[in-house]
């Protein structure tokens, strides 16, 4: 019997135990990554099903619980109160003027996963403003035939919200694309161009093609004789790159815009086309104003007045308040 053991035990497989240590240290980063992934697309899931009305109060509840621990967040508010108290506008609601900036991040990502979950969604609201743009351009074109146009959003309520009005005013137009000049960085959620591939976005930060940024403004104003720049962006957002500003009076006081938008539409001889967004209870609404003829000398004086209104009416939903210069003060070039 002990023979016997043995020659069974000489049968047996030798066992080598291999381990790679590499591929085993980079599990917890695999593991992290993986989660990471999970919970954002549980986060896009749960703000893609976020209903309209329940956007302020989301927004507020998560600008409070941040204010506890960061003291930026409420200086910022503390200058956006101050600066809305100082245009002398109508009452506003001073929770609702601290919370614009989570308010906004909310509304772009309720478009954004909205659309990424059911692959288009239809805002009602938007699409009346979108409507109602339309109809303003064809009758502008009408009246003057061939005249370009640009179409300026103001800084308000949400920049994807803006961008939804513009994909939708483009497709009223029978437009297959539509240049809009833009500072806002680019996929800050995911692939944006995917979701919007009509919107051709000439980006004013793009230090590879800042120098063309002019020519290529003006090639897609030619080939559909509609595009869109945001015309009441301060100089103080654009600090890194300097840009030609000009001499108004806003408030009652020396101020100064860009120059871009006269320059370029001097030259076409354009109209400028404003509007702004307001958002309430959970509903959205757009404000145009009338167009200005780029050529005449008091173009500029008029956009600042339709500015300064836009912020005396509107100021809580105002992206751009908040910095202490404002339209004060412009970086030479």
């Amino acid at each position: 019997m002990a023979q016997r053991e043995v020659v069974l035990r000489a049968r047996l497989p030798a066992f080598h135990m291999s381990i790679d240590f590499t591929r085993l240290a980079l599990w917890p980063a695999f593991l992290r990554n993986f989660v990471s992934h999970r919970l954002f697309q549980l986060k896009g899931a749960l703000i893609a099903l976020l209903p309209l009305a329940a956007v302020a109060p989301v927004a507020a509840t998560a600008w409070h619980i941040r204010a506890l621990f960061d003291s930026s967040a409420r200086w910022r508010a503390a200058e956006r109160r101050e600066f809305a108290r100082g245009v002398g506008g109508a009452s506003f609601d001073r929770g609702s003027i601290a919370t614009a900036g989570v308010r906004e991040r909310l509304i772009d990502q309720r478009i954004y996963y909205g659309r990424l979950l059911r692959g288009s969604e239809a805002w009602p609201d938007l699409q009346a403003v979108a409507a109602e743009l339309a109809a303003q351009i064809r009758r502008l074109q009408a009246a003057s035939p061939g005249r370009p146009i640009f179409v300026s959003p103001f800084h308000y309520v949400s920049q994807y919200a803006n961008i939804y009005v513009i994909d939708e005013m483009r497709e009223l137009l029978g437009l297959a694309s539509i240049a809009v000049v833009s500072g806002v960085p680019r996929d800050m959620y995911g692939q944006d161009h995917a979701q919007i591939p009509r919107i051709q976005v000439l980006y004013t930060y793009d230090e590879d093609n800042r120098s063309g940024l002019g020519l290529r403004l003006a090639r897609a104003l030619k080939r559909s004789g509609v595009a869109v720049l945001f015309a009441d962006v301060p100089p103080f957002a654009l600090h890194r790159f300097p840009m030609e500003t000009v001499g108004v009076s806003m408030f009652g006081r020396a101020a100064r815009i860009h120059n871009g938008v006269f320059r370029v539409g001097a030259q076409f001889e354009a109209l400028l086309l404003p509007f702004y967004l307001a958002f309430e209870k959970g509903r959205f609404r757009g404000v145009l104003l009338p167009s200005i003829a780029l050529t005449q000398p008091s173009a500029p004086q008029q956009l600042s007045e339709y500015i300064e209104k836009a912020l005396i009416d509107n100021c809580q939903h105002s992206l751009v308040v908040g910095h202490p210069s404002m339209y004060a003060f412009a970086a030479s070039k």
